[in-house]
């Protein structure tokens, strides 16, 4: 028996130096254009981690990825909750660099799931907050609420009643409230007359790692959505200077298609980062990507050049 403990033993040890033998033998990864959520799935495929809008240093609300414990729809969204209050218990799963945004002492009564729609109700401290921040309480709850797969739409009661007005502001919101709600809300209107809604995802940075920022423009253009993206996510139309993109001046959208759940985006060689490999950054394809998939009704974006496909990026694996 101690000789089979012994050589057990000997094994285990022979294992682990292999193991770390290989780390040093591979060559190191770059990661400073990984996010977080990434080099978690690298680690443990096991984990389940979930998207959530977190307030940044900016007074901003960033899409970021936690650790989550369950898959199961309410039991999920009671978890995002609980990261979302601020010194709550979900505390210690938020990123560094982030915040939660609702108030401290706010309570979750009880949450329902049926047919795609989440009912939440709230205890009346998730409106003790500042007249700045409430609006953009409701966008956190909205936005990390439906990127569970399952979740389209969002009632939010306070104490049994359907929250429809903002107390600090007056501002009157929809009793269900989905992505058309808007986030991070940026006005650049010369008239009432044919205002446009166009959600633009951003890229910003948290030491090594970016992560994305979403921002709800209300303009005056008539022209397409995909093209006031791509159109704002030039650098040199970039307003915010907290913000970034790295999709080149240059970069030209030449034609849009949809097709069913489809949107077809033809670029000229501009897209590419690597025009020789034909090779187009990530955060191009996210930034893109993320914002087609909250202004269309789309489940898919299919990037072209010259009418040639260059690769596909599925709406869901974003979310």
């Amino acid at each position: 028996m101690i000789k089979k403990l012994i050589t057990k033993k000997i094994l285990v040890s022979t294992a682990a130096i292999f193991a770390l033998s290989l780390i040093y033998i591979m060559p190191s990864q770059n990661y400073d254009k990984i996010e977080p959520e990434q080099e978690l799935k690298y680690v443990d495929n096991d984990i389940i981690t979930s998207k959530i809008y977190l307030l940044n240093k900016n007074d901003m609300l960033g899409r970021t990825e936690v650790v989550v414990n369950s898959n199961q729809v309410q039991e999920k969204a009671r978890e995002l909750l609980e990261i979302l209050i601020n010194g709550g218990e979900g505390e210690s799963k938020i990123p560094n660099g982030f915040k939660g945004i609702l108030p401290s002492e706010t309570k979750i009564n009880t949450i329902e799931y049926d047919n795609n729609v989440l009912k939440v109700d709230f205890s009346s401290e998730l409106l003790d907050v500042k007249a700045e921040l409430e609006e953009k309480v409701i966008e956190a709850i909205v936005y990390t609420l439906t990127s569970i797969d399952e979740v389209e739409q969002i009632i939010i009661y306070v104490d049994g009643d359907i929250l429809n007005k903002l107390p600090q502001t007056g501002k009157i919101i929809p009793p269900t409230l989905d992505r058309q709600f808007g986030i991070n809300k940026e006005y650049q209107l010369t008239s009432t007359n044919d205002i446009k809604q166009v959600t633009v995802y951003y890229v910003d940075k948290y030491n090594d790692n970016y992560y994305y920022v979403p921002v709800t423009k209300y303009l005056n253009d008539e022209r397409d959505s995909i093209q006031i993206v791509i159109d704002e996510l030039t650098s040199s139309n970039l307003s915010n200077p907290n913000l970034m993109s790295f999709i080149n001046d240059n970069t030209k959208l030449l034609s849009v298609e949809q097709s069913d759940n489809v949107l077809t985006l033809d670029f000229n060689n501009y897209i590419f980062d690597d025009v020789e490999n034909r090779a187009i950054l990530e955060e191009v394809l996210y930034t893109i990507s993320l914002s087609a998939g909250d202004n269309y009704d789309i489940d898919q974006v299919v990037f072209t050049n010259n009418n040639e496909e260059i690769t596909q990026i599925l709406i869901k694996t974003l979310e």
